[in-house]
């Protein structure tokens, strides 16, 4: 199969065809090093490394919830995820294990299925945001149990708990990647979480400790020793000047969605975990007003990232590289030859056409 188009590759556009054989790009043959403006754009498939739900289903459901979830992000051009897990009782968390293991054993028709970012339970019960509070502390033995079920490729936890502090070193043994969040730690706490191993931050800004000018915490340590770094870029979880502030600072500042079930869909009412939430204009809440994971899709994070002043292709490294380099994915996150054929084709002003998922085209 042959794609034409602008194709973004080794951080250039170039104009050609891109050839995909068995699910992977075999050749890009460079016809001008010129854009040509009236045909499509090529760019990797996005990376969200971390989704809750969508189209009205929630991945702590269980069932076929996580094949739809991944169907409907596929639409927005996301074309690899992790299956956010939340802080719920173990059996909870296990139920839904089970069903995200079932569904990886097979494609889904949408977005492939990387693993499990499991942001709760080992984060602080004053930092909740819209996790309900069955939260308690790592262990290797917990770690081990989740594991053995799905794979878990990031773990969200608050250092300032020791036992937490103290099986980072542990998670970077087994490759799983551990990241700052929900959290009351302070800036001396986040170093030395960061000194042990950590290497990112869970959805800056939002349910951590914040920036003072004599109390720098969560929010300070990741814009002053933060390399890799998520963010919810869709101008309602943090301010645009903060968004640039963090763009600026942190050198891989990459986007996710913290999409929940509401999203792609009306108005309403839905569920995140065993919590109730609203989607109103846009925004989705708990009953009593506090932002409850997001309805942003990563196509339109693409667009707000070029509307804060990155070029399309920073937005993309944003979108698909830095993801695949922090989870170090060797086989994805780049147009490539011998790289995996997740590719979204977009038009001249970066609207998505079609989204190919190895190869599959998955949406149009």
């Amino acid at each position: 199969m042959k794609l034409t188009g602008n194709i973004l590759t080794n951080n250039r556009w170039v104009f050609g065809d891109l050839i995909i054989r068995n699910g992977l790009i075999s050749a890009i043959e460079i016809t001008s090093p010129k854009v040509a403006a009236e045909t499509p754009y090529l760019l990797p498939g996005f990376i969200d490394l971390h989704v809750h739900g969508g189209r009205g289903m929630d991945i702590m459901q269980g069932g076929e919830a996580t094949r739809v979830i991944a169907q409907m992000y596929a639409r927005y051009g996301t074309t690899s995820l992790l299956a956010t897990i939340m802080t719920a009782k173990e059996e909870k968390i296990i139920h839904a294990l089970k069903a995200i293991a079932q569904m990886m054993k097979t494609p889904t028709g949408g977005a492939d299925i990387m693993g499990v970012h499991l942001e709760g339970p080992f984060i602080n019960a004053a930092k909740l945001g819209a996790q309900p509070n069955y939260t308690t502390r790592a262990s290797r033995a917990l770690i081990h149990r989740f594991h053995a079920i799905a794979p878990i490729r990031i773990v969200t936890l608050a250092p300032e708990f020791s036992k937490n502090l103290d099986i980072i070193p542990w998670l970077v043994q087994q490759n799983i990647h551990a990241q700052i969040g929900h959290t009351l730690a302070d800036y001396g706490q986040c170093i030395c979480a960061l000194k042990a191993g950590a290497q990112s931050f869970t959805h800056l800004y939002n349910a951590m400790s914040p920036l003072r000018h004599r109390a720098p915490g969560a929010v300070g340590s990741a814009l002053a020793k933060g390399f890799y770094c998520e963010i919810i870029p869709d101008l309602i979880h943090a301010d645009k000047g903060a968004v640039l502030t963090a763009m600026r600072a942190i050198p891989r500042l990459y986007g996710i969605t913290d999409g929940t079930a509401a999203c792609g869909m009306p108005d309403g009412k839905y569920k995140l975990g065993e919590n109730n939430i609203y989607k109103k204009e846009g925004i989705v809440r708990l009953k009593n007003g506090t932002l409850a994971g997001s309805v942003l899709t990563l196509d339109q994070a693409f667009k707000n990232f070029i509307m804060l002043g990155d070029s399309p292709i920073q937005a993309s490294k944003r979108l698909s590289e830095y993801q695949a380099d922090y989870l170090r994915l060797e086989d994805r996150g780049r147009l490539l030859p011998g790289l995996r054929a997740d590719i979204n084709v977009m038009d001249k002003n970066f609207n998505l056409l079609k989204t190919y998922v190895a190869g599959h085209c998955v949406h149009e």
